[in-house]
């Protein structure tokens, strides 16, 4: 993909990736044991791909890894672990264990019914939520080229 082997990317990133699988079972886990949600939400799994984007964007340039085509591949592969979490925090919802995946104020327009909802993040937000953390990468990586003076690694 794009010049490397999907086990790259996954090298590359697992850190972040590890990251994201942790907060959002963090956010799940507290959700189902009663936590409220005013407390829960800050487990953000938003912030750490938001994040994971913009750290793309720079590392990926002065590591040598790629350029800006390498940077949607990595913000995939997070958001597609954001989404199985998301779908089964929705799914278990919908099995009888209220969560704040499911929650009226985090679902959205769909939170009256949870099968759209979860189809919504497996299709609209695996293809929306990709490009728009890529443009964010992809600004952080032309920033990180135009304000660094020393040359990238190859």
């Amino acid at each position: 993909m794009f010049g490397k082997r999907v086990v790259e990317y996954l090298a590359f990133q697992k850190a972040w990736l590890w990251l994201t699988v942790a907060v959002g079972l963090a956010r799940l886990g507290a959700s189902l044991a009663g936590g409220a949600d005013q407390s829960v939400r800050w487990l953000s799994m938003n912030l750490v791909i938001w994040a994971g984007a913009v750290y793309y964007g720079i590392v990926v340039h002065r590591s040598g890894f790629g350029s800006y085509r390498q940077i949607l591949p990595l913000v995939t592969f997070q958001v597609a672990i954001l989404h199985v979490i998301a779908v089964a925090g929705i799914a278990l919802s919908v099995f009888g264990f209220p969560n704040i995946f499911a929650a009226p104020e985090y679902a959205g327009p769909a939170a009256d019914r949870q099968g759209l909802h979860a189809l919504s993040h497996l299709t609209v937000g695996m293809v929306a939520a990709p490009l728009v953390l890529w443009a964010i990468g992809s600004i952080a990586m032309w920033l990180t080229k135009r304000l660094d003076r020393r040359p990238a690694l190859a």
